[in-house]
This record gives C-alpha cells, sequence and structure tokens, in this order.
C-alpha cells in the first residue's frame, strides 16, 4: 500500500529537465576549487589553525610566567595560586619564601601566578 503511495507521487513529478547550476556536477571545477576540496589540504589547514589558536599562545604564555620567575627578587609583591598576597623574603632554585600579615611560608616557585609591585618600583 505504501509503495503504491510513493508511485503516485513519483509519476506526478514534472519531467521537464532543470538546467544545472554553474557549479553543478555537469560543470568542471575550477583548480582553485579542486585545490581546497582535497582532503589532505583541509587537514593541513586545520592544524595550523589548532596551532596558531591553541598551542602558541600557551607557549608563549609559558615563556612569559618562566621569565617573570626568573627575574623574582626580595621585596617583590606576590600572588599565589592560591590567592594568598605576600612579600617575597628569599628566592631560592625551587622554592619562595613569602611574608603575608603575620605568616611566613615557602612555596613552590611555580605557585607564583603574577607580581603585583616589584621591589625596583618601590625602591625608586
Amino acid at each position: 500500500m505504501h509503495m503504491s503511495y510513493f508511485s503516485g507521487i513519483l509519476a506526478d513529478a514534472p519531467t521537464t529537465p532543470v538546467a544545472a547550476p554553474a557549479g553543478g556536477p555537469g560543470a568542471q571545477p575550477t583548480p582553485m576549487q579542486t585545490l581546497l576540496g582535497s582532503p589532505i589540504i583541509m587537514v593541513v589547514v586545520l592544524i595550523v589553525m589548532m596551532y596558531f589558536i591553541m598551542f602558541r599562545p600557551q607557549s608563549q604564555q609559558r615563556k612569559r610566567h618562566a621569565e617573570m620567575l626568573k627575574v623574582l627578587k626580595s621585596g617583590d609583591k606576590v600572588v599565589t595560586s592560591a590567592g594568598i598576597v605576600g612579600v617575597v623574603i628569599t628566592v631560592k632554585d625551587k622554592t619562595v619564601s613569602i611574608r603575608s600579615a603575620d605568616a611566613k611560608m615557602e612555596v613552590t616557585k611555580a605557585s607564583i601566578t603574577e607580581v603585583l609591585e616589584s621591589s625596583a618600583a618601590t625602591e625608586s
């Protein structure tokens, strides 16, 4: 019963041919369309976009953080990743001693996220 319904619809369809659009299946693709339509090219473009959107900014941020830790010195006012604000007392190879209010603590250098005030700025 269902097949006869569809065959009736198909029988009513117009039989005049419709002209193919300019970019249709009968048209020859331009060299640019062929190049951009290649799956290999599309994968390469996707990888390049991922590099510039995700990986490059992250590596630049890592470099800035490493440079900030390299110039860290006694007297700088810093913020840790835990949100503790303190003043640097001593800087060692892997750790930093900071004083916050009445507490003195030693934290890893990697946990320093921001330098609020440099001691060079306060001395001037």
